[in-house]
Formats: structure tokens, sequence, C-alpha cells
């Protein structure tokens, strides 16, 4: 099985899949930080396909940064200048030619992630 990355967002203040959230994905190689794309999640909190996908995967570390300012903004969340969470960094390590899930459960004043399947 060759690997792959998703992810999704749910919006645990709310109840509801977080939508129009963006995600941009970098690979870190030494001192290298090399953005591999940018994506944003659709009405069910998912991007459209993998954010990393089979062909260009490989074992390393990576880094999600979810831009969760804006979103938190559009969705009405109260107003704070500057807002606790603005970028969440998750920085994690692919080292099998497997599926990996990384989402990302947020509320304005916090966040968790796990490796899901």
């Amino acid at each position: 099985m060759t690997g792959y990355l998703t992810t999704h967002v749910l919006d645990t203040a709310r109840g509801c899949p977080a939508k129009g959230l963006k995600i941009d994905l970098y690979r870190l190689d030494g001192l290298e930080r090399l953005h591999l794309g940018t994506h944003v999640t659709n009405d069910d909190g998912r991007t459209d396909a993998p954010i990393l996908p089979k062909e260009a995967f490989r074992a390393g570390i990576y880094e999600l940064m979810f831009h969760v300012g804006p979103y938190l903004d559009a969705t009405g969340a109260g107003p704070e200048s500057p807002r606790f969470l603005d970028i969440v960094p998750l920085r994690f390590g692919m080292s099998a030619a497997s599926h990996y899930h990384v989402p990302l459960l947020l509320s304005p004043f916090g966040y968790s992630t796990y490796r899901g399947s």
C-alpha cells in the first residue's frame, strides 16, 4: 500500500464541520520547510482530495497549518484582538506507507488532534 494523508476539521463549539477553513501542508527536511499545497475544507470539513496524495507520499516530518482565525471570524465567534487561536500548527511524522488521517477538533479557545483512521 502506498501512503497518503487526509484531514478534517470539526468545530466542537458549534457542533458541526468547519467549512471554508484554509490548510497549508509542509514537509520538513532538515532546516528546509517545503510548501506542498494549500487546501480549503468543504461542507463536510474535509478536503475534496487527500491533502497529500499517494503519488506524492514519502516518509518524513510534516506540518499542517490550520488557519483558524479567519474561520472563527466568519462564524461570528466572539471577536477579540488578537485572537487566542489564529494559526494552529501540527507537526507530525509519517514513517510507514499507509493512510494517515490527522483531524483537528476546534473551538475558539482550544483544540485537539489524534491519528485517526
